[in-house]
């Protein structure tokens, strides 16, 4: 039996264009369009229909006079936010598009009218920060879709996982001091945007909502497997979310012209299965994955692609092989210790 996976697309993300060169580019998008043709591909997946986004669901996280500075950008043929971001005339609609898909994404799996859902939106989201766009990102899609189960769904624990090359500043910060939100990451560090060290917990009611991996390039597959497994499996089951949302961001894939990690689209797939088992133990297997970064054309297609076969039930890829032992002797196990130490007295399930 498969499970009805639905995927957010629009032609109008691809409207918004970075800058010459850029590598958050349309091509992106098109690729990963085009590969959703394929005759494999083709009628398996539900659409989900799109929709702009409203100031006030934009205000769930950012502050509105920073809307109104990007509201600003629109009809112009291009404006520079940051050295790394900038908007074309049609940015502003596609960003609140980007967000209004997700939206609509995390309402249909909620109803129970799908079991998961990818958002394959642009621009990405999770480096954006309540004031400021940063990273190629304009509104944190992630973030706002969280407070949006919150405030409109009455969610109250919602589990972000956040597995791009670079560290969700802005998703990390939004939720700093909120214990309805657990954040957890891995990323390259040290390396943009700087944040995300081992001991960045949370604080006040949010101290220990927070759990970062800050790894070295050359994570590979069972790198990541083993910090999920040892790190995330226990502490999400113990969380129970009503909700699993995740910044996927394909620039950890081991040819990523951005990023110094070793991870195939089979370990990709194999990420994905072992979410899916955690949601299915905590909240009716209730998952939806936004697209972050991911910047090798080829590699995107090829692992966006293996994700979705996964979340559908096309493949059921083995989280178990080759085995990791609990105290495997791999190049991230003394991180894996540290980490543990780090989070262990906010959860005693280690």
């Amino acid at each position: 039996m498969t499970r009805k996976t639905g995927i957010v697309t629009d032609r109008r993300y691809m409207e918004h264009g970075a800058g010459h060169a850029h590598p958050e580019s349309p091509e992106r998008l098109a690729v990963i369009y085009e590969m959703l043709g394929q005759p494999d591909m083709t009628d398996k997946f539900t659409p989900i229909p799109t929709r702009a986004a409203t100031v006030d669901e934009l205000a769930l996280i950012h502050r509105r006079s920073y809307i109104e500075s990007v509201a600003g950008t629109a009809g112009r043929t291009f404006t520079s936010l940051d050295p790394d971001t900038s908007t074309t005339a049609a940015s502003f609609e596609a960003a609140k598009l980007a967000v209004g898909g997700l939206l609509n994404a995390i309402d249909a799996v909620l109803a129970g009218e799908l079991d998961n859902a990818f958002a394959l939106v642009r621009p990405p989201g999770h480096h954006a920060e309540t004031d400021r766009a940063m990273g190629f990102c304009l509104f944190n899609n992630v973030a706002i879709g969280a407070m949006h189960a919150i405030t409109q769904r009455n969610l109250q624990r919602i589990l972000i996982v956040d597995w791009d090359l670079h560290h969700g500043n802005g998703t990390q910060h939004s939720f700093y001091e909120d214990n309805r939100v657990l954040y957890f990451s891995t990323h390259q560090y040290p390396y943009y945007p700087g944040t995300g060290a081992l001991n960045e917990n949370g604080r006040g009611a949010g101290l220990g909502y927070t759990i970062n991996v800050p790894l070295r390039p050359g994570a590979d597959n069972a790198s990541y497997l083993e910090i999920f497994r040892r790190i995330l499996q226990p502490v999400a089951l113990k969380f129970q979310p009503e909700l699993i949302l995740v910044s996927a961001g394909f620039d950890i894939y081991e040819q990523d012209p951005l990023g110094g990690m070793e991870v195939t689209p089979e370990g990709f797939a194999r990420l994905t299965r072992m979410l899916m088992d955690i949601a299915d133990k905590s909240c009716q297997g209730r998952l939806v994955m936004t697209l972050e970064g991911g910047y090798h054309l080829e590699g995107l297609t090829w692992a966006v692609k293996k994700v979705l076969q996964e979340m559908r039930d096309d493949s059921r890829m083995d989280v178990e092989t080759p085995p990791l032992s609990e105290k495997d002797s791999s190049r991230e196990g003394p991180l894996i210790e540290r980490v543990i130490e780090q989070i262990k007295p906010y959860w005693p399930v280690f």
